[in-house]
């Protein structure tokens, strides 16, 4: 099904590439189906292509839902920013009036040395260190649990995104709980690590606001701007409209079951409401958000934010020194190429087969960027799950674009 609103020639051709490298990957077998989107201003390309799932179960269409991953975290970003303008949090504020956990940090002496060895940490974690990954501590790249920090957090079933899911994190005060009783792994401010400073903003944003997180990421995002399919999991009326996800075996390249639509994990509420995963949206949803950080915080009349909470949350804010003592938290070539803003990458050397602007990948296979400059959005909804640079979709999807 395509779907197109006042196109334009260089738009046209761009999204005909794109086209027939989606339609090539499903013909392939390489994912069973994909929704994508391609606009710039008011130019629309739209398409859904393929299956819901492997041999059948009814075809992709443009409101098919999706499990959007790491997508989650500019959203959750978002909301934190409403809450900044609304003078309930402050940037640089210490978290230890909503999170006391965190009050008095421990800092490992090395990241790989014993829990024990520890120093005080130099001050306190801000709302600014959450908002840009800089608290201290997250995902450890490399082999799983091999340092005492990895064996320690898994232990605590702490949470486990990506395939296959192992963990069910518990309610967020239980998983504060536990997760205050481990050491930061540097110093709040010194490096930037992945993942768990979204999670914490979740609980953050839920104490500071007195709404549960599901409740104030309804009211005060996805409802404002008419986002009617995104949350953290689908009712019963929606299911037959939900992806079954999967993800590719590394020994035999074949696509393995991840989550199933009917039973599968998002058929019901989580207990932990994930800032940093837990969501599930549509291609017309995640085009509405993206369009919304392309007009400076404004869409269709709403104003969800002002001009410069968005300049802010797409400005590069990790610096030289930060980068160099983070070099190890991700792929090696990511801060060539990209910085971090508040929730989400900002593209800091034009890409000639990538992503342009800012935004975020979500690793069960889906991707939301967009250009406030160029006024462009690209979005990908698939169900084939992998670290974008492993998956051939997404680098056919951008080069399309970019090409």
């Amino acid at each position: 099904m395509t779907s197109t609103t006042n196109a334009t020639g260089t738009l046209a051709a761009r999204f005909q590439r794109v086209h027939e490298a989606m339609t090539g990957h499903v013909a392939r077998g390489s994912m069973p189906g994909a929704t994508y989107a391609v606009s710039h201003g008011r130019d629309v390309h739209a398409e859904a292509v393929g299956e819901q799932r492997l041999g059948g179960g009814g075809p992709m269409t443009r409101d098919t839902i999706f499990r959007i991953a790491s997508m989650t975290k500019p959203m959750a970003a978002a909301v934190a920013m409403r809450l900044v303008e609304d003078g309930v949090l402050g940037l640089d504020a210490p978290v230890d009036r909503w999170l006391p956990e965190l009050a008095n940090r421990r800092v490992l002496k090395r990241i790989d040395g014993p829990l024990e060895d520890t120093v005080p940490a130099k001050r306190a974690i801000t709302v600014r260190d959450v908002l840009t990954f800089r608290m201290g501590f997250g995902i450890v790249w490399g082999p799983p649990n091999a340092l005492p920090i990895q064996r320690a957090a898994h232990e605590l079933h702490l949470g486990a995104f990506g395939p296959p899911r192992v963990q069910e994190p518990p309610a967020p005060d239980e998983w504060m709980r536990r997760f205050s009783t481990l050491p930061l792994m540097h110093q709040p401010g010194e490096g930037w690590r992945y993942n768990t400073s979204a999670e914490v903003l979740g609980v953050l944003l839920a104490r500071a606001s007195g709404r549960p997180f599901d409740a104030l990421m309804r009211e005060r995002l996805f409802e404002p701007l008419g986002m009617k399919d995104t949350g953290f999991w689908v009712r019963a009326d929606q299911v037959q409209r939900l992806a079954t996800s999967y993800f590719a075996n590394p020994e035999t390249g074949a696509l393995d079951l991840y989550d199933p639509a009917e039973g599968g994990d998002w058929t019901r509420p989580p207990a932990f409401c994930s800032a940093g995963a837990g969501l599930v949206s549509t291609l017309d949803d995640c085009l509405t958000f993206a369009q919304t950080m392309c007009g400076g915080g404004a869409r269709g009349g709403v104003r969800l934010l002002s001009p410069a909470s968005v300049e802010a949350m797409t400005t590069d804010q990790i610096t030289a020194e930060q980068k160099a003592a983070s070099a190890s938290a991700l792929d090696p070539a990511f801060w060539g190429r990209f910085g971090w803003g508040f929730g989400c990458a900002v593209v800091t050397h034009p890409l000639a087969d990538g992503p342009f602007g800012a935004g975020w990948d979500g690793g069960l296979g889906t991707s939301l960027w967009w250009d406030a400059q160029a006024q462009s959005v690209g979005v990908l909804l698939t169900q084939r799950s992998a670290y974008p640079s492993m998956n051939p979709v997404y680098l056919d999807f951008w080069r399309a674009i970019q090409g």
